[in-house]
């Protein structure tokens, strides 16, 4: 049909698709280019990516609870039962918790978390990336200072920036710094916040809460940290680092997920109730929000209190950790950390990509980790391990390294 302009032929280039277009080839040629895999079916510690089942060294499923059929099967034997008609299985909560999202089943996780850690109170939020981006905001002001790990996630980097406190970053794990950055602060400030992964999750690293914790009561301020990825893995009942290092009742606000070793979805934070009933009234992350379905608050419920029995397990992955390290820096690799995450850097983005795909052939998934994730050419694998990993696996994954830089 002549003469007929259809909208996509009419449509006019805006200015930054050429931008964008040419940002992407600029990654493309860094091999930084990122898209979602094609991944299927999970079973047990194995994973489908495209027509291959591999086995999983990139899911942060610690514990393995994401592949406990057993407890799955008693989780959903209980929707059958007469507690149904309360709405605790329903699939979404329609509305923010202020409103009419709130359920019951909610408060029976809170209750649960606060006893577990010995807490006055417990808060539950929609992801770790919510209490990371609220809790900061709601609390500090413009009369406050936050001093931030260099290496925390992005997550408590946004919080930060979209607080009204000044903020400054202390050189990683270097608690001299830390002190240098709290005397210099003097009195100028209302309040000094500090704040800090327990477990790093690029290096595998972990901070020294208690010399934090000492730092916190000398200079009157509050500590935050970040239990992601300790929560599960660490102390006699996988309360995290904080319970390793017998630091629980110092910590003023500790953040876990449920996403993580727990193997549901959501966050949660344990705290005074006074800064529970602060939170609730005014971060936004929580009030401008739908709640969490009820279902994925049993489920988290069902997860948390399992977990808190798995002893044997988080044992079992640490020997699994420190195995590995051992054998790939016996092969010669560059692998820091001494956690359940044991990141091998292999420097330059190709470097770490050729690797990735060579482990891909091998039957291994294990993606690499480029900047700006992590620093300039600090390219890596990052191998998160877990409780349902076998001594051979460890063997063969190391071996097959070893064979690759060969």
């Amino acid at each position: 049909m002549s003469g007929v302009t259809t909208a996509a032929s009419s449509r006019v280039e805006l200015p930054i698709e050429s931008h964008i277009a040419a940002e992407l080839e600029r990654l493309k040629a860094k091999q930084r280019f990122r898209s979602i895999p094609a991944t299927g079916e999970r079973s047990g510690r194995f994973i489908t990516v495209g027509e291959r089942q591999l086995l999983n060294l990139s899911s942060n499923d610690y514990l393995g609870l994401g592949a406990d059929r057993e407890l799955f099967g008693s989780f959903i034997a209980g929707i059958q039962d007469d507690r149904f008609d309360d709405g605790r299985y329903a699939m979404t909560s329609s509305s923010s918790r202020l409103l009419t999202g709130h359920h019951p089943v909610c408060d029976e996780l809170e209750a649960a978390l606060a006893a577990a850690y010995g807490s006055e109170s417990a808060l539950v939020f929609n992801s770790g990336y919510h209490a990371n981006t609220g809790i900061l905001p709601a609390l500090a002001t413009r009369h406050d200072l936050i001093l931030s790990d260099k290496l925390n996630h992005a997550s408590i980097i946004d919080g930060l920036r979209i607080a009204d406190a000044e903020f400054l970053r202390f050189r990683h794990a270097d608690c001299d710094h830390l002190e240098e950055q709290l005397a210099a602060a003097g009195n100028r400030y209302r309040q000094i916040f500090i704040v800090t992964e327990s477990v790093f999750s690029m290096d595998g690293d972990l901070a020294d809460l208690r010399r934090l914790v000492d730092l916190k009561r000398r200079y009157g301020a509050v500590l935050i940290v970040d239990e992601a990825h300790g929560a599960g893995v660490f102390g006699k009942r996988g309360l995290g680092l904080c319970e390793a290092a017998e630091v629980i009742p110092e910590i003023d606000i500790i953040v876990g997920t449920f996403g993580k070793s727990l193997a549901s979805t959501g966050a949660y934070a344990v705290m005074r109730g006074l800064f529970r009933e602060y939170l609730v009234n005014t971060m936004r992350t929580l009030i401008f929000t739908t709640a969490l379905p009820p279902m994925a608050l049993a489920w988290s419920l069902a997860t948390f209190t399992k977990q808190l029995e798995m002893e044997r397990e988080r044992d079992h992955l640490l020997r699994l950790a420190a195995t590995l390290r051992e054998r790939l820096r016996e092969a010669g690799f560059d692998a820091p950390g001494e956690s359940h995450i044991v990141p091998v850097v292999l420097g330059e983005d190709r470097r770490a990509v050729a690797m990735a795909e060579s482990l891909r052939e091998a039957g291994f998934h294990a993606l690499p980790v480029r900047p700006p994730t992590v620093p300039e050419n600090s390219a890596r694998l990052r191998f998160s391990l877990r409780a349902d990993l076998t001594v051979e696996d460890i063997a063969a994954l190391a071996e097959t390294m070893k064979r690759g830089a060969s």
